[in-house]
């Protein structure tokens, strides 16, 4: 059979979807092109106009303020520069204690809606009911300008074993004092850490060869603590303790959490807590019935089932929407400027901007600074995500 030359296609090419998508496309991306020259354009022909400087040599200027907690030595004498930088550990600092405790918070309470015990059910069904729908910005104002204000001063602090004082000016505690042959110490502690690496392995491979549990947390446990606790004896007890102590009229000494970083903790906590908690009992019921009665007929305890059968597979389901809350309560935290915690949008993009007055670049570090943190989060859980998948055999 001859082969036949196709036809030529006598179609218009504006009638031809393929090439009217590809114009479509390139005109799209041309009005988006104009579009963002027309609104740099106009914002650099305003600021000449208006003689505001640009460029980023502010941040080598001395800042003249001074900031109420910072990880780092911080005094007025330093510049913007280091004032982003404290900006950003403080940030880092209370989003880190919040996605711990929110955690922890949202594991408890999800298993407890789903709870045989009716009081515990119903009573977790009211904790994530009533701060689910209420704005995290009044629940940081409330723990804040209600709670830890109405709390005793200085002179009548409340103490726990004379050494953790909590008022209305923060909650202080004992700091530990390093000295040079704590190096010891922290070399143990890491070389425990790569010992527990090497037995989480070795206990998972002669699980699956064996079939045999090997009593890995303790162990871990025992590994983690008598390790660096054994070279700190042998070292000379290379550290001590710095007692907070009232001097006047408030503490000195010891480390001092104060109050607009608590109510911060608190309140992102407790709120974000809420939706974990959801995360939680969706993953937790999306496990098949049959798989918890079948281990109940293996006389398996609840907590037992809880964390071998349901948990490993319920991370799965849990872990996305998880990864949103993080999210969301890392970008929540630039709501400290309400109360005044001096994180990155307080002290950066808010008194930093009121000295020089470069929103342009303020507020674009500010926003990069964000995004990062947040990028970081993303690639971290979903790797998380990736080593939790059921792989098939």
């Amino acid at each position: 059979m001859k082969n036949r030359k196709k036809p030529q296609s006598n179609v218009a090419f504006y009638n031809n979807p393929e090439k009217r998508a590809i114009i479509y496309q390139v005109l799209a991306l041309a009005g988006i092109f104009l579009f963002t020259y027309f609104i740099l354009n106009n914002m650099f022909i305003n600021i000449e106009k208006r003689g505001i400087n640009t460029g980023f040599d502010f941040l080598g200027n001395e800042a003249g303020f001074g900031i109420i907690q910072s990880l780092i030595h911080y005094d007025e004498s330093n510049t913007h520069g280091k004032v982003f930088v404290v900006g950003i550990l403080n940030t880092i600092l209370v989003s880190a204690i919040s996605i711990v405790f929110a955690t922890i918070i949202g594991l408890l309470i999800g298993v407890g809606r789903l709870s045989k015990n009716w009081m515990i059910s119903k009573l977790s069904m009211i904790y994530v009911e009533t701060f689910r729908n209420i704005p995290v910005l009044l629940q940081i104002l409330f723990w804040y300008n209600v709670v830890l204000a109405s709390l005793p001063g200085p002179r009548q602090s409340l103490s726990y074993f004379d050494t953790i004082f909590f008022n209305n000016r923060g909650l202080y505690i004992p700091k530990p004092i390093l000295e040079s042959g704590f190096i010891a110490v922290f070399i143990a502690f890491i070389l425990a850490i790569v010992a527990v690496v090497y037995l989480v392995k070795w206990a998972k491979k002669k699980h699956e060869n064996t079939g045999e549990n090997f009593p890995i947390f303790f162990t871990s446990l025992a590994i983690l603590v008598l390790s660096p606790t054994i070279v700190f004896f042998i070292s000379g007890s290379p550290a001590s303790l710095d007692y907070p102590a009232l001097k006047g009229f408030n503490f000195r000494g010891g480390w001092s959490l104060i109050p607009e970083l608590l109510a911060l903790s608190f309140a992102l906590s407790i709120y974000t807590a809420t939706y974990i908690a959801e995360a939680v009992r969706a993953g937790i019921e999306s496990v098949p019935k049959g798989q918890q009665e079948a281990a109940q007929a293996l006389g398996l305890k609840d907590y037992v089932i809880l964390k071998k059968v349901v948990l490993p597979q319920a991370l799965r389901v849990i872990i996305p929407p998880v990864i949103n809350q993080y999210l969301n309560l890392t970008k929540n935290s630039s709501l400290a400027t309400a109360i005044g915690y001096p994180e990155l949008v307080t002290i950066f993009a808010g008194t930093t901007l009121n000295v020089v007055g470069q929103a342009i670049e303020i507020i674009l570090m500010t926003m990069a600074v964000y995004l990062t943190l947040s990028i970081i989060i993303s690639i971290a859980m979903n790797y998380l995500n990736k080593k939790m998948e059921i792989k098939e055999r």
